[in-house]
């Protein structure tokens, strides 16, 4: 394969997409490994108790079944942070779905059927699973996801709300939401002379390396991780999880390597979820919508084992202007799994209430959406007060009303038809930070005249291989055939995980830092020739990030909607979805229109469709599978478009990339919503908005 050097910047086909499509492609559960057997969670069935017997004789009697773990005989595991990852520890059951046993046999179905037959005797205690605005547990994290302030004030608030000609006060509800990855959460774990090698479905090895060093009390050397394929992740796989945690004490316990890979019910709890959260939003403006005044309060959940609190609020704090500020949030800690990352946390559902509400005083104030965001626009962080090192999320707003044709649209909602469907368009604007961390990578160039890079970056489906190979052929400045990438493995240099929309930035600027320094050396001390032993360089960026000047980074976007709703069903049409993004230098317009476009469809998913539905009588999710949690399918979206505003930003970093994978799908559901607004007049204020919960509201067809 060759590209020229001038690589950045062009549409590049995934390096790895003959192996994926052809089924070569190797993922967690999919290396060979000799002496294999497997492994089976099982789950609780109750909410909160202590365990008082496990009888595992009939599971062990089972033809194939070699053991049954669980707290009575699992290895023991060293003290770590997060509490989720002790395992099979203690007699306690926190949530209905945590995992109290695991049963390993010498096939799957074995382990299956072993599972089956344990039994597992409860003392049961009342339990608490439900969010409200009034739970007696609420209270005031110390810090918000992942180490933001819990609150912020600047100004006065309520002083400046009641003295608004124009006041809004409303709250909006989003339920849980799952991740789901293709992939489900999987790993093959074995003990090699001591050494622990694991083939783990993550989004960082080096993390989990780390955790399971400290879990099984081991040099970081003893272990080794790698994740070669990762078949999604949204979040779910960002910080280490059961899977790998499991296999490793399977392994040594029975002195096997071990494979396990949960099922997709089995998802639904143990890995993560995004929290359900309820949201109250006031806003105060002048009669031509300029505002005085933002308050954005939000309260979410998490477990009674680890804190995970949603830092909901957070995209309020930047947004837009306004002289008198307030955000807050509060955690009530329940009987619940830990909720944790899912793609864009906090700014995607606070996105869904802000949004909402920006359309909102819109409509009180009769001003055009679009000219509402454009008063309100800022050239210096709101509460930070720093310049942006780039801000154009005003180039977004008419660069997209000019591509939808937003100058054609009636204000006025419930207007428009077309025989028994109702007509109308929204849209939102959109933001997410731009964070570049430090990482590391090596490049070493061959005699024979090819090069190896690698760095252990993790490509969740993302096209990260791709982009990474395009950075180091351009540094290198030689064909593309002759540079290989190496990554996801916990081997190499380390990087930062695959999360936050860090990773093209972040690994970007190491392995370009380490090509142009081997390049220069080359040319500087060899004359360009290779000596017979190779040379390699190993850089790190760690001072040029800590070199980064006091700047407010971001990538900005706006979200336009176009949606039918049948009179007669209530059904609703999403017929055309439209995003306008300024994400800085973009590396493979290919890759990149693929996240983008994947994360609006999310949030039109998010819109219409998805929905953990939790029984507070067992606490626990009633919808397990993807025939009753539904997600969008290829027919809810029938046009979708995703572009971006050339943007040179030299303040972001030394590269001008800003990370994209997750703002596609903060401010795509508002756009849906008020979109639905605009069509049938009603406004929806809680997600999803289904097709029963309009029918109450349309008029007769």
């Amino acid at each position: 394969m060759s590209a020229p050097t001038a690589a950045v910047g062009r549409g590049q086909p995934r390096l790895e997409g003959r192996q994926k499509v052809t089924g070569t492609a190797r993922y967690a559960v999919e290396h060979p490994v000799d002496g294999l057997v497997y492994g089976w969670a099982v789950q609780a069935d109750v909410a909160k108790a202590r365990i008082v017997r496990v009888d595992d004789a009939a599971a062990l009697a089972e033809p194939g079944v070699l053991a049954v773990l669980s707290y009575a005989n699992a290895p023991r595991l060293a003290p770590v942070e997060s509490e989720e990852l002790l395992l099979l520890q203690r007699p306690r059951v926190h949530y209905r779905g945590e995992i109290v046993a695991l049963v390993v046999a010498e096939t799957l179905e074995a382990a299956r059927e072993g599972a089956l037959l344990v039994r597992i005797d409860y003392d049961t205690e009342p339990h608490s699973s439900v969010l409200t605005e009034r739970h007696p547990s609420l209270y005031k994290p110390d810090k918000v996801n992942p180490n933001f302030p819990t609150d912020t004030f600047v100004g006065d608030f309520d002083a400046g709300y009641e003295a608004a000609e124009v006041r809004l006060d409303q709250t909006y509800r989003t339920p849980a939401y799952h991740n789901n990855p293709m992939e489900p959460h999987a790993s093959t774990a074995q003990w090699q002379q001591g050494r622990l090698l694991v083939h783990d479905s993550s989004q960082g090895s080096t993390d989990v390396r780390d955790t399971l060093a400290g879990l099984f009390e081991l040099s970081a050397g003893s272990v080794r991780v790698t994740a070669e394929h990762v078949g999604g992740g949204f979040g779910s796989k960002g910080t280490p999880r059961c899977t790998p945690v499991l296999a490793a004490m399977a392994a040594r316990h029975v002195d096997r390597p071990v494979r396990l890979a949960l099922t997709r019910q089995q998802l639904f709890g143990p890995i993560g979820y995004r929290t359900p959260i309820i949201q109250r939003v006031r806003l105060g403006a002048d009669a031509d919508g300029r505002l005085a005044a933002i308050c954005h309060d939000a309260i979410s959940q998490s477990s009674t084992t680890t804190e995970f609190a949603e830092q909901t609020a957070v995209l309020t704090r930047g947004l837009y202007a306004a002289p008198h500020r307030r955000t807050t949030h509060r955690l009530a800690r329940l009987d619940v799994p830990t909720p944790s990352w899912m793609r864009a946390p906090g700014e995607c559902p606070g996105s869904f209430a802000l949004e909402s509400a920006m359309d909102e005083l819109a409509v009180a104030c009769g001003i055009d959406p679009i000219e509402l965001r454009i008063r309100n626009d800022t050239d210096r962080h709101p509460e930070e007060d720093l310049p942006f090192s780039s801000r154009n999320l005003v180039a977004c707003l008419r660069d997209g009303a000019r591509r939808f044709g937003w100058a054609d649209r009636d204000p006025t909602p419930a207007v428009r038809r077309q025989g028994r469907w109702l007509v109308g368009t929204g849209m939102a604007g959109a933001t997410y930070p731009a964070r570049t961390p430090g990482a590391s990578a090596r490049a070493r160039a061959h005699p024979d005249g090819t090069y190896q890079v690698d760095i252990d970056a993790t490509d969740i489906g993302t096209g990260a291989r791709t982009a990474l190979w395009q950075v180091a052929t351009e540094a290198l400045g030689v064909p593309g055939d002759r540079v290989r990438i190496g990554i996801g493995d916990s081997d190499l240099p380390r990087a930062y995980v695959a999360g936050g929309s860090t990773g093209t930035a972040g690994w970007s600027l190491a392995v370009d830092k380490a090509c142009r320094s081997l390049r220069r050396q080359l040319q500087e001390q060899y004359a360009a020739a290779v000596p017979a032993e190779g040379l390699t360089v190993s850089t790190d960026t760690a001072a040029e990030v800590a070199a980064l000047t006091q700047v407010a980074r971001y990538a900005f976007g706006a979200h336009f909607a176009q949606v039918r709703v049948d009179v007669d069903s209530g059904e609703v049409r999403v017929g055309r979805m439209l995003g306008v993004f300024a994400t800085g230098r973009v590396v493979n317009p290919s890759t990149a229109r693929s996240q983008l476009i994947g994360g609006m469809t999310m949030g039109l998913s998010m819109a219409l469709h998805e929905e953990g539905l939790l029984d507070h009588r067992f606490g626990d999710w009633v919808n397990r599978d993807l025939a009753t949690y539904h997600v969008s399918a290829c027919a809810d979206v029938e046009r979708i478009e995703a572009y971006w505003v050339a943007e040179e930003d030299d303040r972001v970093n030394p590269l001008g990339i800003k990370g994209l994978g997750e703002i596609g799908i903060v401010g795509s559901a508002a756009a849906v919503a008020n979109a639905v607004y605009h069509a049938t007049g009603v406004r929806f204020r809680t997600l999803p908005i289904q097709l029963d919960k309009l029918l109450q509201h349309l008029p007769a067809g």
